[in-house]
């Protein structure tokens, strides 16, 4: 009875191994005779377009023209001709001083002018006869340059008493009140030319050869979140510092509704060289080791290409080797292809019907 029993569990068990076995060749036949299933995917189109090979760094914007607003002579503020903030001509008054003491030396000096003026031409009348000496003639000729000499100085000292703007631009807070008492050595206010902004800003030495006047400069303030002011370069310092291994460069920026004022943190990028390049989008890129590539698609199979890269940007990757303008690239459902593998587009149509790339 146990020789029976155990003849049939081994019957048994040797019938249900050859039906898992008929069943699994079965499955495998079947997917063999169907194919493996195409894989979902999103492509885009490889585009040719430009790169910005840049570099960046910070610096401080600067005004074109800047200086403190002094007194040329002591006195009393007797008027404030200004406002803070507000935009001045050249030769504009600012700030006058009490004159009237220099108001009277000067209608002193126009008076002994004119008295001097008189009796010269009087000798010069009586001299044509012989009347007088030409000595006399001389000596009133000199008393005359004189007195317009003492005029001019005593003018001069009048107009010190106003003092003016020395250019155009934008000034300050002022330092002093009316009847506020000051001299040469007193900062009555500043006045700063915003036209145009310099932004001074140090370069590593490495760029030296590269930085050239004239190159785009794209600047930005966390005052200013996402605007962009553009310039050019316009200085390049000579020297290159010991200890930061550093070049100082300026660059100028059009100002003209005067938003930059000097003193301003800027963050700097100097566009070095531009050039045309391949760019498919970053998320297309697959990284394997010191390998990089991406999969194409060529009559609904997708292909693995090893490429090198170039410059990075934002959302785009240069390609310097491996894929051309015009390729189809895949960009999303990356995880799971395969060298040659049937692969399902998703966004075919639209990239068809020139609907814009997903890939922005």
């Amino acid at each position: 009875q146990l020789a029976i029993a155990a003849a049939l569990l081994l019957a048994l068990g040797g019938g249900a191994v050859t039906y898992h076995q008929h069943r699994l060749d079965g499955e495998a036949a079947a997917a063999v005779r169907r194919g493996p299933s195409a894989i979902p995917v999103e492509v885009t189109t490889a585009r040719l377009g430009t790169i910005r090979e840049r570099i960046e760094a910070v610096g401080s914007s600067l005004a074109r023209q800047a200086v403190d607003i002094v007194p040329l002579t002591a006195g009393r503020v007797a008027e404030i001709a200004f406002r803070p903030g507000e935009h001045v001509a050249a030769g504009d008054v600012l700030v006058r001083l009490d004159d009237r003491a220099e108001q009277a030396a000067v209608a002193e000096a126009e008076a002994m002018l004119r008295e001097a003026e008189l009796a010269l031409e009087r000798a010069q009348k009586l001299r044509t006869n012989n009347t007088v000496a030409q000595a006399t003639v001389d000596a009133l000729q000199a008393a005359y340059v004189g007195a317009k000499a003492r005029l001019d100085a005593a003018t001069k000292e009048l107009s010190d008493r106003s003092v003016r703007a020395p250019f155009a631009g934008v000034v300050g807070i002022r330092g002093v009140d009316i009847g506020a008492r000051v001299d040469d050595r007193t900062v009555l206010t500043t006045l700063d030319d915003l036209a145009e902004i310099e932004i001074e800003f140090s370069v590593p030495e490495i760029f030296f050869g590269r930085i050239r006047q004239g190159q785009l400069v794209q600047a930005g303030s966390t005052a200013y979140p996402g605007r962009t002011f553009s310039g050019r370069i316009a200085i390049i310092d000579s020297r290159i510092g010991q200890v930061s291994r550093a070049f100082r460069v300026r660059a100028v920026l059009p100002n003209p509704d005067r938003e930059l004022p000097a003193g301003m943190f800027m963050h700097v990028t100097v566009v070095l060289e531009e050039r045309p390049a391949v760019l498919v989008p970053e998320q297309a890129v697959l990284a394997e080791g010191d390998s990089t590539y991406v999969f194409t698609v060529a009559d609904g199979r997708a292909e693995r290409r090893k490429i090198r890269i170039g410059q990075r940007e934002t959302g785009t990757v240069e390609v310097l080797e491996g894929v051309a303008a015009d390729e189809t690239v895949v960009q999303t459902g990356l995880q799971r292809l395969r060298d040659g593998i049937e692969v399902q587009v998703l966004n075919a149509p639209a990239l068809q019907a020139g609907a814009p790339d997903p890939s922005g």
